[in-house]
């Protein structure tokens, strides 16, 4: 049997009005826009903002968040029309079963995981550095890193059980039910972009006009000779690292078995999330290049770029250096809360359809939540988070992103010639110029991704096929059923 057998469409749309056996409608558009905002506004914005114009870009950064959004906005696009026309859990991987068969639902299932549960741990590290950070350093390094890192004075971490203990709680909640999920992230939502338009607000009379001459790296400034690293090369280049800011308006999608009314909804919650995060991460970039010259956030400290920017460049207001690291806690809180709610919804449709083992699929008999799926990604991504050090994970996150949507942006071509009758609440625009744009972004950001990225994520991809012909393939639902 062909390894690209293809998911029947009806099959999807009769899983997804099956809500009686299934996850529990409880989100309507304004929660979808939060849970993007939630999973968008986080660790990317206040941390890769400054390293992309350290790194690559300079003021020009603001340039790589546009196209970086543009790419975003393509996708976006295509999810969608994807997410209105078949409102199901499983995101890209759903959406690729009908599209382009099994084998590349796999693949595509698989490199979500680096985007989610990764990401998630290693989300889970930087807030641990963050929270001992607003406490002072009261907590011991011993405790708070992993047994591969040692401190300037030669002590050696244990375990990280911040990161631990953060991973813990946003299980518990995911577990209670995602309206409570969607209400804890609606309030970190409202904090943390409050404090991202305050610093716009207070930081924009503190804007110095010479720090955007020259706008982009020179050709010839030591350190930055690859072609990704100056010019107009490096704002492509820092258009890849702060691709990392927008990871997360996807996965609005892997709630639409979750959402009242997911025709009208999702493509609201994806593109008004979007739309939203784009604009904030344009206006932030440009006052921070503004205040602070784009050479200091090579030597500034890249995590703590914004704080020192306001404390060397805004003089009495030196407090909102401790509100900003207030935000970031929040922005960490709610990325680790989405990315692990996307993964665990990923993992509910690839265990309906036999890819990986029943218990993903197994829900709470109250709160009609894969209960024990979360508990098992708890179980995996908190040695990530408590033994690992986050820089072992660098980009992969942002490749397993990317892949995706150059994946949705090809399905959506790919079903408007396969299902021109499908019935399409949202359809995507200017078919098939908006996905091949969509394709050819993606795939320009994942080139310009740094060699050990790439080569990481193929050693990934390659234990990923192992397990699919070991195991997946044997036992798929559709393959039994057309054997």
């Amino acid at each position: 049997m062909s390894l690209f057998i293809k998911k029947p469409l009806e099959h999807l749309l009769a899983q997804a009005g099956d809500s009686d056996k299934g996850l529990k409608r409880t989100l309507g558009a304004a929660n979808l826009i939060a849970l993007g905002i939630g999973a968008i506004i986080g660790a990317g914005l206040f941390v890769r903002t400054a390293a992309a114009a350290g790194d690559a870009a300079g003021p020009a950064v603001i340039i790589s968040y546009m196209i970086a959004g543009v790419g975003c906005a393509f996708a976006g696009l295509c999810y969608a029309e994807f997410a209105s026309m078949i409102p199901i859990a499983g995101s890209a991987y759903a959406y690729a079963y009908v599209t382009m068969g099994e084998f590349m639902a796999w693949v595509i299932g698989w490199a979500l995981i680096l985007e989610y549960a990764l990401a998630g741990a290693t989300v889970g590290i930087a807030w641990s550095e963050y929270l001992n950070n607003l406490l002072g350093g009261s907590i011991p390094y011993e405790w708070c890193h992993s047994p591969w890192e040692t401190s300037v004075n030669g002590v050696s971490g244990i375990v990280n059980i911040p990161a631990i203990f953060i991973t813990l709680v946003v299980t518990l909640i995911l577990i209670k039910g995602v309206q409570e999920s969607a209400f804890v992230n609606a309030v970190i939502v409202f904090i943390k972009v409050s404090i991202v338009l305050l610093f716009i607000a207070l930081g924009w009379q503190f804007i110095n006009g010479a720090n955007y001459t020259p706008f982009t790296i020179p050709e010839g400034t030591a350190g930055h000779d690859d072609w990704n690293r100056h010019g107009w090369g490096g704002v492509l280049g820092g258009a890849s690292i702060v691709f990392f800011a927008f990871i997360g308006f996807d996965a609005v999608s892997t709630a639409a078995q979750e959402a009242k009314n997911p025709k009208r909804d999702m493509p609201i919650g994806i593109l008004g999330s979007l739309v939203i995060c784009t604009l904030l991460f344009v206006l932030f970039s440009y006052v921070l290049t503004g205040i602070a010259n784009w050479q200091e956030f090579k030597v500034a400290g890249k995590e703590a770029s914004v704080a020192y920017a306001i404390q060397n460049y805004m003089p009495g207001y030196e407090w909102l250096a401790t509100l900003v690291t207030v935000a970031i806690l929040a922005g960490f809180t709610s990325v680790i809360l989405v990315m692990l709610m996307g993964q665990s919804r990923v993992f509910y449709s690839m265990s309906k359809d036999g890819l990986v083992p029943k218990v993903f699929s197994e829900l709470h008999p109250k709160f009609k939540t894969p209960f024990k799926s979360n508990m098992i990604l708890f179980v995996c991504v908190a040695p990530f988070a408590g033994f690992v050090p986050g820089s072992l994970v660098g980009d992969l996150t942002s490749f397993g992103t990317l892949f995706a949507f150059v994946l949705v942006c090809a399905g959506i071509w790919i079903m408007r010639i396969k299902n021109p009758d499908t019935p399409r609440p949202f359809k995507t625009p200017l078919v098939p110029l908006i996905p091949i744009l969509g394709v050819l972004i993606c795939s320009a950001l994942i080139l310009s991704l740094s060699k050990e990225t790439l080569t990481g994520a193929f050693i990934w991809m390659a234990v990923g096929l192992v397990i699919y012909f070991t195991y997946s393939k044997k036992n798929s639902v559709l393959r039994k059923g057309n054997s």
